[in-house]
């Protein structure tokens, strides 16, 4: 890490987590790291607060494909993002004076909403219904109609996203290391007019996923990226793809995906 010294610190502006930034400032500049106040000048961007502050640490500083990203946990304990807590400065001075971290890169998905703008996520996109009623999508991989789909939504997740929003739908955790997509649904119609596959699937990163809107007069689907939500207007159709991105975060040696797996879930 000695060619990486400028930090940007994210965090929320919350009182406790006040007092760890003060903490983290002063610990930076003792071992002789430059904090900065734009993103735009750093080469390390540190989040301070749990997973969802990481994942929005991301989303704001633009998923910058040149500067390192490291999560710093104020919660009770360590998390899929967070390599690090805020309570254990002994960990990090470790890590920075004898540089006991590699490089981890995370895939990111890209979705492009009828063929316009384009949004990227590091956990998941999920399309909901924005009432209290089922909605009909068809479901394209590359370009075979695969299914049509009714129902509360669906959940597109990267492998490390598979931990996430996915995993409580019962999809299953993908390694990291598979460039892949992986579609669950949320509470699927099936009956004789509707018919889907009624499991999560892993699709390809060569592969595109579409969603076409079926126009049953509720037109005002809910997008979520990643911890953030839209609400777009008469979405026709949704291209879902494994992104070239990819998101360089901290990893320590003795702390990989699977270690955080089964620290967090057994």
């Amino acid at each position: 890490m000695n060619n990486r010294r400028n930090i940007y610190f994210f965090y929320k502006n919350e009182d406790r987590t006040m007092e760890y930034v003060k903490n983290l400032h002063q610990l930076a500049k003792e071992q002789s790291f430059t904090i900065v106040d734009d993103q735009k000048d750093a080469n390390i961007i540190v989040s301070i607060g749990g997973d969802g502050t990481f994942l929005q640490a991301v989303r704001k500083t633009n998923f910058r494909e040149d500067c390192l990203y490291a999560g710093i946990s104020t919660t009770g304990s360590l998390s899929l993002y967070c390599d690090f807590h805020a309570d254990d400065t002994d960990k990090m001075i470790e890590a920075m004076q004898n540089e006991k971290v590699e490089v981890r890169k995370y895939p990111t998905i890209e979705v492009k909403v009828d063929n316009n703008t384009s949004f990227h996520c590091l956990n998941e996109c999920s399309i909901r219904s924005a009432i209290i009623k089922t909605f009909v999508v068809d479901v394209f991989i590359d370009d075979l109609h695969f299914e049509t789909f009714r129902g509360d939504g669906l959940i597109i997740a990267t492998p490390t996203g598979s931990t996430a929003y996915n995993k409580s739908v019962r999809g299953a955790v993908v390694d990291p290391l598979l460039p892949c997509l992986q579609v669950s649904e949320l509470a699927s119609l099936n009956n004789n007019r509707y018919r889907t596959l009624g499991s999560s699937f892993i699709l390809s990163g060569d592969r595109k996923l579409t969603l076409k809107d079926v126009r049953d007069g509720n037109d005002f689907p809910i997008i979520g990226m990643d911890n953030e939500a839209l609400s777009i207007k008469n979405v026709e159709n949704i291209d879902i793809r494994l992104s070239e991105k990819r998101i360089k975060t901290v990893k320590l040696k003795d702390n990989s995906f699977w270690e955080k797996v089964k620290r967090t879930f057994l």
